[in-house]
């Protein structure tokens, strides 16, 4: 039988968190790079949604975990803040993306 210690409970979230992040800023600084070049504008608004189906998923597992594991609370919500840290960013590159095609 293979158990779960408490610094395993939610490790995927994590990486998924730090994974969107890179691929976000990834498609950011293409974009900023090679404005002109529309295709980098669309699959990054496809990952975009990707990302929120992915972290949406990962998100309600956590919290899921945080109802039936209540001794690793601490660990689950720390997981939730790096999950949700994603948001603030997100939408920071989207105004960037969008303030650079307007001007």
């Amino acid at each position: 039988m293979v158990t779960q210690t408490q610094s395993d409970t939610g490790k995927f979230s994590t990486y998924l968190a730090l994974t969107s992040f890179g691929i976000g800023t990834l498609f950011l600084v293409a974009h900023l790079q090679f404005p002109e070049v529309e295709q980098i504008l669309i699959f990054g608004l496809l990952y975009v949604i990707l990302a929120i189906l992915l972290n949406g998923i990962a998100l309600i597992n956590l919290i899921y975990q945080l109802i039936i594991k209540p001794r690793e609370r601490e660990t689950l919500v720390i997981r939730i803040m790096i999950l949700l840290s994603n948001i603030p960013i997100a939408l920071l590159y989207l105004n960037i993306v969008f303030h650079n095609n307007l001007f």
